[in-house]
């Protein structure tokens, strides 16, 4: 089957005020791959995400998504065209029950999971679900609950940022085979990314992020052979 791209960035720069932050950024996303951005902090990773999703000061150039423009696209609309954005700082609502904040989240498009298939995926969240109010999960629940939350919209194309950051090994573990799983089910995965031996174990493809702008991109499968040049990227 040929290739389809589900997401294509090109020419993308993206201010906070007067700070200039991407710099004519270029990558692309096939349909059902999951790809990373790698990067130093500062590097302008979670920046592309939130240009991505609107969520910047201003953007220009062209951010393409199933073959449709939404440069100049509200967030709201972008969202219900199919993209679900899972922030660093997840958002969960501390008041709600993991049930409740499942259920917040508006139906985008047919085809989200259900309920029932988010707690086979995560069984801690069932556990949990109508006993614990958010400010009482731990971090790598309220990580859990946060990427359950997008899968039910129905959104293909899926921006996680930093989902491992901070958490227990074992619990990385998890996070790592759900994305396997939600690939295997046909989602397109965005994610950003520091611990590029976790990045290994779930990516096909790794785009390298310097000042602002897209420096390489390394195939999975080279992954081996390149460590010298990653070290050198990301200071490791």
């Amino acid at each position: 089957m040929p290739e389809f791209r589900m997401l294509e960035i090109s020419e993308l720069n993206a201010w906070y005020g007067e700070s200039h932050i991407l710099h004519g950024v270029d990558f692309n996303v096939q349909e059902g791959e999951v790809v990373t951005l790698l990067g130093r902090n500062g590097a302008g990773k979670t920046t592309t995400m939130k240009s991505i999703m609107g969520l910047v000061g201003r953007r220009e150039g062209s951010v393409k998504f199933k073959g449709g423009e939404t440069i100049d696209l509200m967030p709201n609309l972008i969202a219900r065209a199919g993209i679900a954005f899972c922030p660093e700082e997840r958002g969960i609502f501390g008041s709600l029950s993991v049930t409740e904040n499942l259920m917040l989240p508006p139906i985008v498009a047919p085809g989200g999971l259900s309920v029932d298939e988010i707690y086979a995926l995560f069984p801690n969240l069932k556990e949990r679900a109508k006993t614990a109010h958010g400010t009482r999960l731990s971090g790598g629940e309220q990580q859990m609950l946060a990427i359950a939350r997008i899968l039910r919209t129905g959104a293909r194309m899926l921006l996680l940022d930093e989902p491992t950051e901070g958490l227990a090994p074992v619990i990385v573990q998890q996070i790592g085979r759900t994305i396997r799983e939600i690939k295997s089910r046909g989602f397109t995965v965005l994610l950003v990314e520091q611990n590029f031996r976790f990045a290994a174990t779930v990516a096909d493809r790794h785009y390298v992020m310097e000042h602002g702008k897209i420096v390489d991109m390394i195939e999975n499968a080279q992954l081996g052979s390149s460590m010298d040049k990653l070290h050198e990227y990301l200071g490791v």
